[in-house]
């Protein structure tokens, strides 16, 4: 059943970062204190496995039932919301591209154009909007069982830990794959009369990440996509609910949290080879995105990291 999600005018995207203390992978029970209760996206993957309660989520335009044994597939920037009544339990998984699909060479607004014969994981965030994924007793048993180990993992973070989680959620996500596997090849041959929108934001994509460090203008990116500069506008606001300034500046920031995250290269290096002449301005932009400074946050990437060497069992091997 298909309505169209009532959307207010600015819809927040979160990074991971700001829902968790890792950058990579996170996972809750039961929920929390800081659930989202209005529309929003974020850069990140996300399931949800309920538990308990009956209610509606939204993924996109449409709007499907949830209840215990539900699961939720949500791709990155996809407008949704999964609310959390009173006495509503659930697991929450979320995790970035690169945690779980290292070598996957798509933007993540093109991820449906991935080719789901090398990576059928896929096929439930993709195809999300048009399916019920629901678990029965049996398979929902075994899947707190593998939600329990991952939580612990997670919680003890060692050695070995984040491959053990990568092989849980991919358990997870692939027993689902199979048993909608019907579904998901029919809905798979369906979606080629999409190809021409794909390639063409597919194409964007590219140009951007390509040209991040310059000047990115609207008519030189609808060149590069094939498409007049009206209908790219027209198209990114389609699929992403942004405008094309706010994707550049959404890719500018997730290239900034990236270097900041993984690298050693001073501020006004990752300021310009993102796309910012100014360092003062992309502090600005930084801290209204991520609510710190870029130095604050690698300051608090660093005490996230000596905090998990010092927990950690192995620290004193």
């Amino acid at each position: 059943m298909n309505v169209a999600l009532d959307i207010k005018p600015q819809v927040e995207t979160y990074s991971l970062v700001e829902r968790s203390k890792h950058v990579d992978f996170d996972i809750k029970s039961e929920g929390g204190n800081d659930l989202l209760h209005l529309p929003h996206r974020h850069a990140y993957f996300q399931i949800k496995i309920g538990l308990a309660g009956e209610y509606d989520q939204h993924i996109g335009g449409a709007r499907r039932p949830f209840r215990r044994g539900s699961l939720s597939f949500v791709l990155p920037y996809r407008i949704h919301l999964v609310p959390h009544p009173p006495g509503a339990r659930f697991f929450m998984v979320s995790f970035s591209q690169a945690f779980l699909f290292p070598d996957l060479e798509l933007d993540s607004l093109d991820l449906e154009d991935a080719d789901l014969s090398k990576h059928p994981e896929l096929a439930p965030f993709i195809f999300q909007e048009y399916l019920d994924f629901h678990l029965d007793e049996t398979e929902l048993s075994v899947a707190e069982t593998i939600l329990s180990n991952m939580l612990h993992e997670h919680e003890h973070r060692n050695f070995a830990s984040l491959g053990l989680i990568r092989g849980y959620l991919l358990q997870l996500v692939c027993s689902v794959s199979n048993k909608y596997a019907n579904e998901l090849t029919s809905l798979a041959r369906r979606s080629g009369q999409l190809q021409g929108r794909i390639d063409a934001m597919q194409r964007l994509s590219r140009y951007i990440r390509t040209n991040l460090s310059e000047k990115i203008t609207l008519t030189e990116a609808a060149s590069a996509a094939h498409l007049s500069p009206n209908y790219l506008a027209h198209l990114i606001k389609r699929r992403t609910g942004t405008t094309f300034v706010e994707l550049v500046t959404e890719r500018r920031m997730e290239a900034a949290l990236d270097l900041l995250s993984h690298s050693n290269m001073r501020i006004d290096q990752i300021s310009g080879l993102c796309g910012f002449s100014d360092q003062a301005y992309f502090t600005r932009k930084f801290s209204d995105r991520f609510g710190m400074s870029p130095r604050a946050y690698r300051d608090h990437l660093g005490q996230h990291a000596t905090l998990a060497r010092t927990s950690s069992p192995s620290s004193s091997l």
